[in-house]
């Protein structure tokens, strides 16, 4: 769960630290005193897409932070070990800084990270519903969604989309080749002969290069024994040679160091430099036999150099691209071989749809199950939820050859009254039915996921008296076994709440900033008389607050 939350130079909060309890918290306020900055704020932290305008005016950044529980060996811990973001404490720090130009930097447990990782982490930590959550849900991409996220089926469904890709891929390319055999023919005779070619060549990469050394070998032979045999002269084999000569130097500077030991040092070098002159006398004789005229072995390899050159020119690459050329031959070929094949591509498609249609399957069992439980639970809390009779189903329409998104489309639907029949859910709500339904879909939902902190952003706009009531108890439910912070304007959620904190924004020296209230029991009443009646609060009104308190279950 969420532990601390710390909010510096954030929009109208200049620095905020708040340590979370367990159970259903309720965050109210004047509309306008900035409840929903906090919500931002862990949406910043939990992944969001981050602004310049967030940053208070007058700041370079805003400095956000938050810690959550974790659980050794839990799915977070394993995914932060394979992230390399791991630590051994039993919690995680999220740390978020955006600058007034609107670029930011992240970290995890003080390790830089990326705004991907702070939502791939996010799922594991919280799940935000906001204020216009009943809106997504009349799309139909949201409706599919959230089922098949209550049926754990995203990752099926991802290789449902995938499979049918390689269906139409296959489906495609069996097509083409049935319309172009004739062109397919053509280049395969055209391949076969470019291939033949090059492979005649028996060329690799590596050869290119030998082939030029041992060129400029062959043909500076004469040059390179002429100037190996001038060297051996002057070294050993002429009448004063380099090595005899400085070896009797050495011999007699050594025998001058008797009188001076200074010549010794000077000896030594010039009887190192001998050694080192017949070395390289030895080594002048080796090469000098070593290396032969050879004219018929000159003009081979010219002539060898000249086909090469000439078929890098004919398919205009470089030499030593050759070989890649040829391996990009054979690759097509094989390609178009089958591709001049409808029936071979016609086997590959149907395995393909075999495969795509046993993954669907799948999916579209998952998919009822969740249905008809889903279903079930909605229609149960619309009975809760002032809208007695009514009904909701989650359909599958089917798709006759199946799409991307499986064997059938996701509908919502809804009878808001007894004796109705059931229709999409975008043409049949009303604004405050929207409300209830959507709301009960979120909290139904909320209940099916293993989140272990749940944050309700204004979602009961649209609801009160009795309602609203029975919305709080929901929560508090929900609370019973997760974290639950919910935003609101109304008196009977709030009331249902464990804890309550109040927003304020307050004007000192003409700079506007947000601050915040825990409320004790007192304050709790009070600010519930408040969101009940107004400026003027009445003792009456205090009473009624006092009375919503005590009726929390």
């Amino acid at each position: 769960m969420l532990r601390r939350l710390l909010i510096q130079d954030f929009v109208l909060v200049d620095r905020l630290e708040l340590d979370f309890h367990s159970g259903f918290g309720a965050l109210t306020g004047e509309t306008g005193a900035g409840k929903s900055i906090l919500l931002d704020a862990l949406s910043l932290l939990l992944g969001e897409r981050a602004e310049g305008g967030v940053v208070r005016t007058g700041r370079d950044k805003a400095d956000l932070m938050a810690e959550f529980d974790l659980v050794a060996d839990s799915e977070a811990a394993k995914w932060l070990a394979e992230q390399d973001l791991g630590s051994d404490e039993p919690f995680v720090l999220v740390r978020r800084v955006v600058d007034n130009n609107g670029r930011s930097r992240s970290y995890i447990n003080g390790m830089p990270a990326t705004a991907a990782q702070l939502r791939e982490l996010s799922e594991f930590f919280a799940d935000i519903h906001g204020q216009h959550a009943h809106h997504a849900l009349l799309k139909p991409e949201a409706q599919r969604q959230m089922l098949d996220t209550l049926a754990g089926q995203l990752g099926v469904a991802r290789e449902v989309s995938a499979h049918y890709r390689e269906w139409q891929t296959a489906r495609q390319a069996r097509q083409d080749a049935e319309k172009g055999v004739e062109a397919l023919v053509h280049e395969r005779e055209l391949l076969n002969f470019q291939i033949k070619e090059l492979a005649a060549l028996e060329f690799s990469a590596p050869d290119w290069e030998n082939l030029n050394q041992e060129h400029a070998r062959l043909a500076n032979a004469a040059a390179l024994l002429e100037g190996a045999g001038t060297a051996l002269d002057a070294v050993s084999e002429g009448e004063m040679p380099l090595a005899g000569e400085t070896s009797r130097i050495a011999a007699r500077l050594e025998e001058l160091s008797g009188f001076d030991p200074a010549m010794a040092e000077i000896a030594e070098l010039l009887s190192d430099a001998a050694i080192r002159l017949e070395e390289a006398a030895h080594a002048l004789r080796r090469y000098r036999d070593r290396v032969e005229l050879d004219p018929a072995r000159l003009t081979e390899v010219e002539q060898r150099i000249e086909a090469i050159v000439g078929a890098s020119r004919k398919y205009r690459v470089q030499p030593e691209g050759l070989p890649e050329l040829l391996a990009k031959c054979e690759a097509r070929l094989a390609e178009i071989t089958e591709l001049a094949d409808p029936e071979a591509l016609r086997v590959r498609e149907d395995a393909a749809h075999r495969v795509y249609e046993a993954r669907a399957k799948q999916l579209s069992e998952a998919r009822l199950a969740k249905a008809i439980s889903l279903s079930e639970s909605v229609s149960e809390a619309m009975q809760e939820l002032a809208m007695a009779g009514g009904r909701f189903e989650v359909a599958l329409l089917p798709e006759a050859e199946g799409t991307a998104n499986g064997f059938e489309r996701v509908e919502f639907q809804v009878a808001a009254n007894p004796h109705q029949p059931v229709r999409p859910l975008a043409k049949v709500a009303s604004g405050g039915e929207l409300s209830r339904i959507g709301l009960a879909i979120q909290v139904i939902a909320s209940e099916a996921q293993s989140v272990p902190t749940l944050i309700f952003d204004e979602v009961d706009v649209g609801i009160g008296g009795s309602v609203a009531e029975i919305v709080g108890r929901r929560l508090r439910e929900l609370g019973c076994n997760r974290q639950v912070l919910c935003v609101t304007h109304l008196p009977q959620v709030a009331a249902q709440a464990d804890w309550q904190w109040k927003v304020l924004k307050e004007t000192h020296n003409g700079v506007t900033l947000s601050r915040l209230q825990v409320l004790d029991e007192q304050g709790r009443v009070e600010e519930i008389a408040r969101m009940l009646g107004g400026v003027n609060i009445t003792e009456t009104t205090r009473s009624h607050a006092a009375e919503l308190l005590g009726n929390r279950v």
